[in-house]
């Protein structure tokens, strides 16, 4: 009697940031749904931790890697001999058939110690300027997945595929009305969403406060959305409060789908994963890139936003109250420059980025010889294997 396929693991490197930790969580449900049992490896970053919390059915291990900052080599290199380390442990114990790194300093060691075990591996490059990480890891991958095209000539990897970059399934379009309810806003006033990434952008902070009392008095009957960070909530709350505004200032929300669906404008950074889930939900956005990100990636990132219509953009150095406030009142009196950002911000969403990348997994490990067992209360009548299986849930998909 032939004995049952064990259930074939795939490792996801994905902390460090939230816009390396979402983009994951999304492949992994993907590949879970397939038939993979998932292994998280996170940082030991607040947002990283704080994130996972709600995560079911994934083993989670923290990684003790840390970032490369302001050149300080030290922690960086014996961050990444330990985190390789406690990698190769781990996939000694249990190997992984396939390893996927979604970009940052977390991503390096695990590719490493798939290698050694005789994994598929690969990794994800949301931005348009490759970072460091994935640039040195690009020769020992099987193969890249991009979310702009325009990456790849930077990138010396055996095969690259522009996939865009997943979001998870609850960012969709929405009922705005509900969504400002449930956020203590008023349903049928206009929103302005302000947001500066997971930990908040003090900078972004600032001009917005500074830009108030102009806000206020050229649109009355706009109301705000404020998701300071924890470090300015206090600073940001106050500000609001000396105005006669209505404002809801959180510093962090979980639920960002309410958020994007309760948005009329909203202002950002330009990191790629909030601009995937912009994209998804349709958000006209005024992007503030960050202008010590490296290799000023983000300037980048907006740069493509705004050449193809879906953003305006405003360069902190360069930002003042008097141009934001400007902006804003453009994107709230003009529906029709709206939707012609609306329609150009469907063209940055693919729908099935998640797919893609877990279609290319699954197609490796099979190549591989891994076998999928059918999932409990299934029987496999189709004659299709995973792989395919998955292809054809993506064609439906594109269809429909």
């Amino acid at each position: 009697m032939q004995s049952a396929p064990t259930v074939p693991l795939v490792a996801i490197a994905c902390g460090g940031t939230g816009g390396h930790l979402f983009p994951g969580l999304a492949v992994a449900e993907v590949l879970t749904h397939s038939g993979c049992a998932i292994s998280l490896l996170i940082s030991p970053k607040g947002v990283d931790q704080q994130a996972v919390q709600s995560v079911a059915g994934m083993e989670v291990l923290t990684l003790p890697a840390v970032g490369l900052v302001d050149g300080q080599i030290g922690p960086f290199v014996r961050g990444f001999w330990q985190s390789y380390r406690v990698a190769k442990q781990r996939f000694k114990a249990r190997p992984p058939q396939a390893v996927l790194a979604m970009g940052g300093f977390t991503g390096a060691p695990p590719i490493l110690a798939g290698n050694g075990v005789g994994a598929a591996t690969f990794f994800h490059e949301a931005n348009a300027i490759p970072g460091r990480a994935n640039r040195w890891l690009a020769p020992f991958v099987d193969a890249a997945f991009i979310g702009f095209s325009s990456a790849a000539r930077r990138l010396h990897c055996h095969k690259v595929k522009t996939t865009g970059t997943p979001v998870r399934r609850q960012f969709h379009s929405m009922d705005a009305a509900s969504c400002r309810v449930n956020l203590g806003l008023d349903a049928d006033r206009p929103v302005l969403l302000v947001m500066g990434g997971s930990q908040g952008a003090s900078a972004v902070n600032l001009l917005v406060i500074q830009s108030l009392t102009l806000l206020s008095a050229q649109s009355p009957d706009l109301q705000f959305l404020h998701l300071s960070g924890a470090s300015d909530f206090k600073k940001v709350r106050d500000a609001y409060g000396a105005h006669p505004l209505k404002a809801a200032v959180r510093p962090f929300l979980a639920e960002m789908e309410l958020a994007l669906g309760a948005a009329t404008v909203a202002i950002s950074r330009a990191g790629a994963s909030s601009l995937a889930e912009l994209a998804a939900m349709r958000v006209p956005v005024v992007l503030i890139p960050y202008p010590s990100a490296a290799d000023n990636h983000q300037f980048y990132n907006a740069w493509a936003f705004v050449e193809s219509g879906a953003a305006r953009m405003l360069e902190q150095e360069k930002a003042t109250p008097e141009m934001l406030a400007e902006m804003i009142k453009g994107l709230m009196e003009k529906p029709d420059l709206r939707d012609g950002m609306k329609e150009a911000l469907a063209k940055w969403h693919q729908s099935d980025a998640a797919g893609q990348i877990a279609a290319q997994i699954l197609e490796a490990m099979a190549r591989n010889g891994v076998c999928f067992p059918t999932p409990a209360g299934q029987s496999d009548q189709s004659g299709l294997d995973p792989v395919r299986s998955e292809g054809a849930k993506m064609q439906t998909a594109n269809a429909g």
